[in-house]
């Protein structure tokens, strides 16, 4: 099968751990062990994660005194893909020696007129308390929410129309090539009044990407995984319950957080309804127990799912084990 696989922060950081970088080279390491058995047998495309990290930089950026202004947002999502498809590069080429493995820097087109503009909801850098926060936004002219029981910096969203860079996504992937890309939902750009690409300030949800991608791509299944087992109805009070299976209709008739869970479930819902095929949100641990049926939420347009013989693959599968 092909599967599209979007690796959530966690995988990279932790919630309350320090962005050292030995720190998230020990966690892309982890993500690693649990994605290559899938990559023995399957194609697969690694989409991640950036919010922590491109927090990281644009504080950074903003306190460097040698630069005349901070970096822009595009700037800095590119930065995290370099660093962070670096280190999934060389995990997976160390985990699955002699196995072709590409990590691209990519752009993801968006609208100029997008309303997420003017409405910011992605969280990205570093945790604070209340008070912290409100200081930083003060001094920084931030926007900052409450992010569970901690403080977050905010920036616009944009949905995502077009991975930019797909027909090479799809010429790596036909070579038998892993392929790692969409990078904190790849960098933001819009065409300008003379057809050009240009980047714009914000953070595309890398979900939605994937999610874009995994069509475009014709992919068999969208894995969004993350560090909770099963989507939750109720989550938060005596009735919560875990959702084992589910069709787009019925998952969109709950109500999830805007800023976490929500943007998870508008993704699978969009590819599951479009393609037909079938998605999945889950513990990353449970990667391979997703595809097999036995772990996570699996959406499916009529909401049931008893493994890989439920999917038809639309190609032949070329061999992987050929160096290009």
């Amino acid at each position: 099968m092909r599967l599209v696989i979007a690796l959530g922060g966690n995988a990279l950081l932790q919630r309350g751990e320090k962005p050292d970088s030995d720190v998230q080279e020990a966690n892309v390491a982890r993500a690693v062990a649990a994605l290559a058995p899938l990559a023995e047998t399957h194609e697969i495309v690694i989409t991640h994660g950036n919010g922590p990290q491109v927090g990281v930089l644009a504080l950074q950026s903003a306190s460097d005194p040698h630069l005349t202004t901070p970096y822009p947002f595009d700037v800095l999502g590119a930065q995290t893909q370099g660093m962070i498809g670096y280190w999934l590069l060389q995990a997976m080429q160390n985990a699955l020696p002699g196995r072709q493995v590409a990590a691209i820097i990519n752009q993801t087109l968006v609208e100029a007129n997008d309303p997420a503009f003017g409405n910011p909801t992605k969280f990205v850098g570093e945790v604070y308390d209340e008070s912290e926060a409100r200081e930083l936004a003060a001094v920084r002219g931030w926007v900052v929410r409450q992010d569970g029981t901690s403080w977050r910096r905010v920036v616009g969203s944009p949905k995502p129309q077009r991975v930019v860079e797909t027909r090479l996504i799809r010429l790596l992937l036909n070579s038998g090539a892993i392929v790692v890309c969409a990078g904190g939902g790849g960098v933001p750009v819009i065409r300008n009044e003379q057809g050009h690409l240009e980047g714009v300030e914000a953070v595309v949800d890398k979900d939605l990407t994937s999610s874009v991608l995994a069509e475009a791509l014709e992919a068999d299944a969208l894995l969004v995984l993350t560090d909770v087992p099963h989507v939750v109805r109720g989550f938060g009070t005596p009735d919560a319950e875990p959702i084992l299976r589910a069709t787009p209709a019925a998952l969109q008739r709950e109500s999830f957080p805007a800023g976490s869970m929500g943007p998870k479930v508008d993704a699978v819902c969009r590819f599951v309804e479009v393609t037909g095929d079938m998605a999945a949100i889950g513990r990353l641990e449970d990667a391979e127990a997703i595809v097999a049926g036995t772990a996570g939420t699996i959406v499916t347009p009529a909401g049931h799912y008893g493994g890989p013989d439920d999917l038809s693959p639309s190609r032949p599968v070329p061999s992987r084990a050929r160096p290009l």
